[in-house]
């Protein structure tokens, strides 16, 4: 195996890559297309892997009798369209040759040398008047066809000549042998003239087959017009191919900039929820005028007054706490999750499924109108029924997808909000509970909310 071409031939290319950009490629005659296609095809495999360009690896695994007769076709459109890789092969295949290579790399044409041999290492090779080398073995090829043609033509006629002299001295002999038989021989003299104008017959025959051999090698030129025709056919595919992967690498910016608009979405919804919860705020701080002096403070704090009521001591509020809920729904863009059968099988296990859902999203819709919440119900899709009403002004109806739980699409819609945002989630579930709450959400009871619809 030769070495790999060093970095500094590369100033070649250049002439290489403006004789293929401002010249066209020639016509190649058969002989020489296919000995181009076995050179180029043994000497692929010797390339390093990072040579070879991506639509001749799977060319390069054929095995070595395979290679020329199933790749030639993508060999010959990548010879002819990608001037490095054609380099790359010329010099592996020049290093195989021998001296017949460095010959004609150099511009030289060994006289003795096979023109079909010279004519591919001049095209892979491109050295100076290559296109002529080619041409000379087009020529040269077409010469030899011409002159099998005509030499098949003259050992018919020497054979017609050897048994016309046959024929002729088997006459003279008869003729020796039987002179008393002149009329005879006369006949075969008629025979003779028979045969002569057989053979002018035959040479008019060989001059039709002449026309017909012409005839044929127009033929040959045409098909390889059409071969010519299929490989710009190949290149318009090519070109097509590029304007695709164009297209999907513009479809693949549109996604990411739907995904940005995604988290624009979130951020906007944040500031949004930042924003009211601030205003909000301001509005709890503001201080109404003044209606006790200092003095009732300090008597408040360290006097007992005649006749005052015991103080009444704050409650804790708990997850099952309605007033807790409340608090919450109160705080700006708040987004209320309920677990829909952990509440209804807990509030209204007597029902059947169809009356537990619609009862629960009524008593829901309520909430949203009074409220103005995001209010979001998730029922398990194992258990999913067509043909639901439609849900209230402001109240999203979800179903988990197949294979999934209710309880992995909470998780699933908490994680979606920006930090920040209040998320109150409803459900006894304590591992629901737990895993929301890590995500900063607020996680109540069912019966929380179940109190908070009966009050409704």
């Amino acid at each position: 195996m030769s070495a790999p071409v060093p970095s500094d031939d590369r100033p070649d290319m250049e002439a290489v890559v403006q004789d293929a950009d401002f010249a066209p490629e020639p016509t190649l005659p058969e002989p020489v297309r296919q000995r181009i296609m076995t050179l180029a095809a043994a000497a692929l495999p010797s390339l390093p892997a990072d040579e070879i360009p991506v639509a001749m690896r799977k060319v390069a695994r054929f095995a070595p009798n395979r290679r020329a007769r199933l790749g030639g076709r993508e060999i010959a459109a990548q010879l002819a369209a990608d001037p490095l890789f054609r380099q790359r092969i010329s010099t592996r295949v020049v290093a195989d040759t021998g001296d017949l290579g460095a010959a004609v790399a150099s511009g030289m044409a060994p006289a003795a040398a096979d023109p079909v041999e010279v004519a591919a290492l001049a095209y892979l090779a491109r050295p100076e008047g290559w296109r002529e080398l080619i041409d000379q073995a087009g020529h040269a090829v077409t010469a030899e066809a011409d002159s099998a043609a005509v030499a098949t033509q003259l050992r018919e006629a020497e054979q017609r000549a050897v048994r016309a002299e046959h024929d002729r001295t088997v006459a003279k002999v008869e003729a020796d042998k039987l002179r008393d038989e002149l009329a005879r021989v006369r006949e075969e003299m008629g025979q003779l003239r028979e045969e002569a104008r057989s053979t002018a017959k035959a040479l008019r025959e060989a001059q039709a087959a002449t026309k017909r051999a012409t005839d044929l090698l127009a033929t040959e030129k045409g098909r390889i017009a059409r071969t010519a025709a299929d490989h710009d056919a190949e290149v318009r595919r090519l070109k097509t191919r590029l304007a695709e992967a164009e297209a999907a690498a513009a479809t693949g910016k549109q996604s990411a900039k739907d995904a940005r608009a995604v988290d624009d979405a979130r951020l906007w919804l944040l500031l949004e929820t930042i924003g009211q919860a601030a205003s909000g705020l301001r509005r709890e701080l503001a201080l109404n005028p003044a209606d006790k002096l200092p003095a009732d403070f300090v008597a408040d704090t360290a006097a007992e007054l005649p006749g005052s009521p015991e103080r009444s001591r704050a409650r804790a509020q708990d997850t099952d706490d309605p007033g807790r809920l409340d608090q919450l729904l109160a705080l700006p863009r708040a987004h209320l999750i309920v677990d829909g059968y952990n509440v209804t099988k807990r509030g209204f296990a007597e029902m059947s499924l169809e009356q537990q859902r619609k009862r629960l999203i009524t008593g829901l819709g309520g909430i949203a109108a009074q409220t103005g919440d995001e209010v979001t119900v998730v029922f398990d899709g194992a258990e999913r029924v067509h043909g639901l009403p439609p849900a209230p002004r402001g109240v999203r109806v979800l179903f988990s997808r197949k294979g999934d739980t209710a309880d992995e699409l909470i998780r699933q819609l908490v994680r979606a909000e920006p930090s920040g945002r209040p998320i109150v989630v409803i459900s006894s579930d304590r591992e629901v509970a737990d895993g929301v709450r890590r995500h900063g959400a607020y996680p109540m009871g069912a019966d929380s909310l179940l109190r908070r619809l009966s009050r409704s």
